[in-house]
């Protein structure tokens, strides 16, 4: 989310080209107002599916599968990724896609409500989770996002600057997203705050939070800041 569209346009004429598959699905997705990642944050994306190697991907908010194509794409060659998606019409075309991408063994698409899946995966299974879906459940995702994310391990969320409308005021947003707009500030207080987590929340498309899971302090030992070396 740059203020500038000057900037925007000068990093997106950047970018090498995409995918041929991922650009005919962006571009079918575009054309049909179905909401996926911003090209930038698409990018971003690639850098976080490479630069940890993970080995497991969680994802939250399918759409039609770009993201998770674009991620496999990038990440190591035996990385499995799983994409949860609440619309049935919506997962059944991203499992279509995930089919002409080729990588039906590298990701799985499951369609239902995050609400009841997350409860249902194993603790530390992830080295990824990538939340894109409901805006204004994130905070209560936010639990089990974390006891299946791995030490070390990344959880990313994206559009959490909500077009600028989290700088305002409460009151100087719509009624009907007043809601999101409380939640979502909370998620980021929390992500900020959270004793066993390095975050950043960045500029990127409609924002992204990046957080590390460092783990919790040892009893008895005080708690280091981001960034800090032992002695």
């Amino acid at each position: 989310m740059t203020e500038d569209g000057r900037i925007r346009d000068f990093l997106w004429s950047l970018e090498p080209g995409d995918d041929p598959l991922c650009e005919r699905i962006a571009a079918d997705a575009a054309g049909r107002e179905i909401p996926i990642v911003k090209r930038e944050t698409g990018a971003f994306l690639k850098v976080l599916a490479a630069v940890g190697r993970p080995g497991a991907i969680l994802e939250i908010g399918t759409a039609v599968g770009y993201s998770a194509v674009r991620m496999a794409l990038a990440a190591p060659a035996g990385c499995r990724i799983t994409t949860i998606e609440k619309d049935e019409a919506r997962a059944a075309e991203a499992r279509e896609n995930v089919r002409r991408a080729g990588m039906e063994e590298r990701i799985r698409v499951i369609c239902g409500d995050a609400d009841e899946i997350l409860g249902t995966l194993e603790d530390e299974a992830y080295d990824l989770v990538f939340m894109d879906a409901a805006k204004g459940q994130y905070i209560k995702w936010l639990s089990d996002a974390l006891r299946v994310l791995r030490r070390g391990g990344i959880l990313a969320a994206d559009n959490v600057l909500q077009d600028g409308t989290l700088l305002e005021s409460r009151f100087a947003v719509e009624r009907r997203d007043r809601t999101i707009h409380a939640r979502m500030r909370e998620f980021l207080w929390e992500l900020k705050h959270h004793e066993g987590l390095c975050a950043a929340v960045l500029t990127v498309g409609d924002g992204v939070a990046v957080a590390v899971k460092t783990g919790l302090p040892e009893s008895g030992t005080e708690e280091k800041e981001c960034g800090d070396a032992e002695d």
